[in-house]
């Protein structure tokens, strides 16, 4: 595998359900209703409700980890927290999409790694970058 300036991880197109909000509140717990209760999420002014922004921000880093092929070689990660995941009530859920590309070889032979994470169409975490320790 190279590691140079430009090179592309496999994009990733990850689905969360409502399912997924109610077993992550419980591991997290985070029980804010406009995680699963679309009255208080558009009471609030969100269009319904949304993805909890660590879920979304660690189903990024999971694509950068699964490419490296080792948890532990991720040392720095930083996003920003841009548009929320609406995830409908339905089976189907929302699809959030995890672009990356190998931005920077740092002097100690780690990789900036930028993303690129979007749904429906809009970027959600911005500025969304990881540096890992490469083999």
């Amino acid at each position: 595998m190279t590691h140079e300036v430009g090179t592309e991880l496999p994009t990733q197109v990850l689905r969360i359900t409502r399912a997924d909000l109610v077993r992550y509140a419980g591991a997290s717990g985070d029980f804010n209703p406009i995680h699963w209760n679309d009255r208080t999420a558009t009471a609030v002014g969100l269009p319904g409700v949304i993805a909890h922004g660590m879920f979304t921000m660690a189903l990024a880093a999971r694509v950068v980890t699964a490419w490296t092929g080792d948890p532990g070689a991720l040392v720095e990660y930083h996003v920003r927290f841009g548009r929320p995941v609406v995830v409908p009530d339905d089976d189907e859920g929302a699809e959030v999409t995890v672009q990356g590309r190998v931005g920077a070889v740092l002097d100690d032979g780690r990789l900036r790694v930028d993303l690129t994470v979007t749904s429906a169409g809009e970027k959600v975490l911005s500025l969304a970058r990881a540096t890992v320790r490469m083999a």
